[in-house]
């Protein structure tokens, strides 16, 4: 019980003295980058996907 009370008391000074947060305006920047990359990746996602659907739409409608 000792050992898991002192792991408690490690993980509390490291969070606390050891560990930089950022500060408000980094962390506001950082959550615009993150934002945009998703939308990006989002709609690179949603383009594949219409692309291939299109794709395979025209292949199956010209076989039958």
């Amino acid at each position: 019980m000792a050992k898991v009370l002192n792991f408690f008391k490690d993980s509390y000074t490291e969070i606390t003295e050891k560990v930089t947060w950022p500060t408000w305006a980094q962390l506001q920047s950082h959550a615009i980058i993150v934002l945009i990359a998703s939308l990006i990746i989002a709609l690179l996602v949603f383009v594949m996907d219409k692309a291939s659907s299109n794709i395979m739409e025209l292949l199956y409608n010209t076989a039958s």
